[in-house]
């Protein structure tokens, strides 16, 4: 299921403090075209530099002389590329595939750059470019050789490796077909497991590891492309829960071509393969594997010379695993950190490489979020946590012995970290509540060096940006929850408003922090007079792990009951008529809005859901129902008790759902079955539908939307 994305449209243009005379935040402000902002940080193998893309423009930001200059333009390569005719099919490629399109090499003399699908190698010094591919096929997936002299790709299911000082071009894998694919990724895994490629360069540059999807049992899901004269019929790879998954299997393929070797690790079909990672010496692989309900982990050991295998380290949880990045090898391949929520809370661990636990690093109630890197010689791992507040992200380091552990970033809120390779800089994406987006360049003592993105405080003085308060909002059963709410333009006390619950509620998500949360459609309903309410029940993250397993087996249930209590608090504080109370929210927000209108219809009047997953928890993906729901043959009444479309006859309020008509990740199945159920009962409900291939509604599509919405809470609310 997608998490939530926070909307910072206009994020870093419109500061907070400054309200006099500024325009109200409408839709139309919402959906203008904007400059492009700088992508994320691209370092340079010595730490001290980044090349960074904006737009179509690749730009190097040096880091000592606090200076940027331009590098080249994207539109010079793509006017190079060789242009293959369009596919006959549409490519459901997960779109959270991370194809790395700008890369240095090892020794910081070149980038490679993939335009228009071709590549090239570009040199910054003295400027200039070489064409390495010119092929009507798009190359996937390139990455450099760790010596420079090799580029992997993916082309039509197959794996090449390209001499880059002789062009020459190799095939390294010979045995795809229509549903047997080399290094390609089938479309659950990046989507559930968020694996964002299928192969992976050894230390040495002689081997390439690669993942093989065999993914014919997987079922077809029919979409088809209702625009043309005769409907196109566009097929996706879709298993839903208790389908077969992808047959997946490891192999080792020589760089210059070559026999693969195939790991023997005794994937059966119910098994998932989570990540992989090299050992420096380049003799043997770790790979993390898991069960199908995802409550057993195995770190495995893998000879590259032989293919035999065995496990190094068993992670048991009560519930489930959630899979991460902290892996790092250490000390030569003699150890490595890891990650584990063992004692309730995720939290860092080190391990010899035969599964001695060495230490506990970092412990407490408060969770590790991510590793953002490991200074080996310094003895230092730089760490981002809640340590402060599950509101707030901090970066911390602690020694490798798990001593001396200190905070790093100042000011409170919330702070996105990308370290340099060498951990001498570190760029932070650090804003708050009341402190728009900017992006300041920090020594690794964390000293403030260079600002490199700030907001644009001149355009920002255009609108007005409400503020949202954090409410601490106490449960029945004295747990402390979070919600955030923003009070309506004019607001004045005693008068009583129409109130919107903007939900999420699903796991791996966290929807109330200390950040910026800019001009949104937040700020057009509190500009249009509603009062704005939003709160992360028990289930959400940043919380740690018995916070969010409450939700295990059953969804829907503990997550309304939060809701419900955060809702008689927002009516406690006086100004949010109870008679007047929506909700809205998309994905598993959208299963929660219809399922809070069934099981509470005392306490909501209308509410508008966007692309509802799941009506029925059978139609949704493997990996994550099965994660939550287990297998729907092991929990029958789980699955029933979840979905909402069991209980259409309860619709007593208004109900507005829209979606998208090929939606890859809710599939629009979902809507249709809900609105059967509806029909049946005899309900009356709105229904909105855009002809996109996507989960999300984009374009001038979302305009259509956003005032879909606004309309609909405006003639049921008020």
């Amino acid at each position: 299921m997608t998490r939530p994305i926070v909307v910072l449209l206009l994020s870093v243009l419109l500061p907070a403090g400054i309200v006099a005379q500024k325009k109200p935040v409408t839709i139309e402000s919402l959906t203008a075209t904007r400059p492009p902002l700088p992508g994320p940080a691209v370092w340079a193998p010595d730490g001290k530099s980044f090349a960074f893309q904006e737009g179509k423009k690749i730009w190097l930001y040096d880091v000592p002389k606090r200076a940027k200059r331009e590098l080249l333009s994207m539109d010079k390569l793509e006017a190079g590329a060789r242009k293959g005719p369009a596919p006959e099919a549409f490519d459901w490629q997960n779109r959270n595939v991370r194809e790395q399109t700008l890369q240095w090499s090892s020794s910081g003399k070149e980038l490679l750059l993939s335009a228009g699908g071709d590549l090239f190698l570009f040199f910054p010094e003295p400027g200039g470019w070489t064409q390495l591919t010119a092929t009507p096929e798009v190359e996937h997936d390139p990455k450099l050789s760790p010596d420079g002299r090799r580029v992997s790709f993916r082309r039509d299911h197959e794996l090449y490796s390209l001499e880059i000082s002789s062009r020459k071009v190799t095939r390294l894998t010979q045995d795809s077909s229509a549903t047997v694919w080399n290094g390609e990724l089938d479309w659950v895994y990046p989507e559930e497991l968020n694996l964002g490629t299928a192969h992976w360069w050894s230390p040495d540059s002689k081997q390439i590891a690669y993942l093989q999807f065999d993914v014919s049992r997987e079922p077809l899901y029919p979409h088809a492309d209702l625009l043309h004269l005769h409907p196109i019929a566009e097929p996706q790879r879709y298993p839903k829960a208790g389908d077969p998954n992808a047959n997946v299997r490891m192999g080792v393929a020589p760089a210059a071509g070559g026999q693969t070797r195939w790991m023997d690790l005794a994937v059966a079909p119910d098994m998932l393969l989570a990540r992989l990672a090299w050992l420096p010496d380049s003799q043997g692989l770790l790979a993390q594997r898991l069960n199908r309900v995802q409550n057993v982990l195995d770190i495995i050991l893998g000879d590259v010379r032989t293919g035999s295998t065995r496990r190094v380290l068993e992670e048991p949880d009560p519930y489930w695993i959630n899979v991460h990045d902290d892996l790092r090898m250490l000390n030569g391949g003699k150890e490595f950190l890891w990650s584990s929520e063992r004692d309730g809370f995720r939290h860092l661990y080190r391990y010899s490489i035969d599964g001695k636990e060495l230490a506990q690093l970092t412990r407490g109630e408060w969770e590790v979020n991510d590793v953002a890197s490991v200074d080996e010689p310094g003895g230092q791992i730089f760490f981002v946590s809640t340590e402060e507040s599950p509101l707030e992200r901090h970066l911390y380091r602690v020694s490798l012995n798990g001593e001396g552990r200190r905070r790093l970033t100042q000011g409170a809120g919330t702070h996105a970290i990308s370290m340099g390779p060498k951990c001498e800089y570190y760029i932070d994406g650090y804003s708050s509540l009341s402190e728009p987006p900017r992006r300041v360049i920090h020594t690794s003592e964390g000293k403030e060096w260079a600002v490199f993105l700030e907001a644009d405080r001149k355009t920002g003085e255009e609108y007005e940006i409400l503020p949202t308060e954090i409410v601490p909002v106490k449960a029945s059963d004295g747990t402390l929850l979070y919600a955030r709410l923003i009070k309506p333009a004019g607001f004045r006390s005693g008068q009583k408003y129409p109130a919107i619950v903007m939900i999420y509620g699903g796991p791996g998500a966290q929807t109330v922090r200390n950040l910026w949360y800019g001009a949104n459609f937040d700020q057009v309903m509190a500009h249009r007079g509603f009062v704005i309410w939003q709160l992360d029940n028990r289930g959400s993250a940043g919380r740690g792990h018995k916070w969010e397993s409450v939700l295990f087996r059953t969804l829907g249930a503990k997550e309304l009951e939060d809701q419900k209590e955060g809702v008689r608090h927002l009516i406690s504080l006086g100004f949010a008529d109870p008679a007047r109370i929506g909700i809205h929210g998309s994905s598993y927000g959208g299963f929660m809005t219809i399922y809070s209108l069934l099981h509470a219809p005392e306490l909501f009047r209308a509410g508008a859901a966007g692309a509802p997953g799941n009506i029925d928890w059978h139609n949704y993906d493997t990996i994550y129902t099965e994660r939550y729901l287990g297998l729907p043959s092991e929990n029958p009444e789980g699955y029933r008790r979840s979905s909402p479309v069991h209980l259409a006859d309860k619709l007593a309020g208004k109900l507005l759902i829209f979606h998208n008509l090929e939606d890859d990740n809710v599939p629009f199945q979902n809507t249709m079955q809900m609105i059967d159920a509806l029909e049946r009962a005899g309900k009356q409900f709105e229904l909105m539908l855009y002809p996109q291939k996507s989960h999300g509604i984009a374009g001038p599509a979302r305009k259509h939307m956003l005032e879909t919405v606004a309309s609909f809470f405006e003639r049921t609310l008020k």
